[in-house]
Parts: structure tokens; C-alpha cells; sequence
């Protein structure tokens, strides 16, 4: 997703699902705590104006419209948490999840094992005694 694009200049376009069928229309962005980066939309499905969260790392905003990679039934099932609230980083997970979308830490490798040298003094042939 474009990075320099203002998060509401999204809402009220159009969202198109990974084969070009409509959606509905982006209601509200959600931005990262952390980064303030956009993370969510919510976009307004249906006859009984749901809203359906999606992500928006693997979307793209083209053509004046936001083009979801995933197909409308997934969308359509995936965990309703309302909006208008903050998304709580359990919520988040379970969006991720349902998306099938891998959000583990890359796992940091420790550092190797270095020795850094004995304790001052301690047994050290080179230490007066």
C-alpha cells in the first residue's frame, strides 16, 4: 500500500475484491499504534451495512479504488469487532490470522558466543600478584 497517501483520501472509494467484484466502500481506516502507518479498512459490505475489516499491507489503491487481494467470502466472514473502536492487539491477530497472513517475529538469532576475557585478576598469568 502506498505509504505517502493520506488515510482519508480512502474513505468513501470504492473496494473491489481479488476478482474485480465490488465490495463496497472504505468507512474507516484504522492506522498502526506504533507507526501510525495504515494498517486497516473497514469497508461497508451488504444490505445489512456491515462492516468487514481488511488489511491494507497486501491492497492496493488503483485506478481511485481500493483493490483487496482476498476473495469477498473471506472477507465477508471475517471477525466483526464494529467500528468506530480501537482494534486491540488480540482483534488485530485474529484479522491477521483469518487472512491466513503470518505476523510471527522473525525469531532474532543470539549473538555468538564470545569470550570477552577472565575477570581482572582472576587467574591471569599476566596479573601481578
Amino acid at each position: 500500500m502506498q505509504t505517502d497517501m493520506d488515510p482519508r483520501s480512502l474513505i468513501g472509494r470504492k473496494a473491489f475484491d481479488r476478482n474485480g467484484s465490488k465490495l463496497g466502500t472504505v468507512d474507516e481506516v484504522y492506522l498502526d499504534d506504533a507507526t501510525g502507518a495504515m494498517e486497516w479498512a473497514a469497508i461497508r459490505t451488504g444490505l445489512f451495512s456491515r462492516d468487514a475489516f481488511v488489511p491494507l499491507e497486501p491492497s492496493e489503491f488503483k485506478e481511485g479504488a481500493l483493490r483487496v487481494p482476498f476473495d469477498r467470502s473471506l472477507i465477508k466472514d471475517a471477525p466483526d469487532f464494529g467500528v468506530g473502536r480501537h482494534l486491540s492487539p488480540e482483534q488485530e491477530l485474529q484479522l491477521y490470522h483469518h487472512y491466513g497472513i503470518d505476523v510471527s517475529a522473525p525469531m532474532e538469532t543470539p549473538p555468538p558466543y564470545r569470550d570477552f576475557g577472565r575477570i581482572a585478576g582472576a587467574d591471569d598469568p599476566d596479573s601481578p600478584a
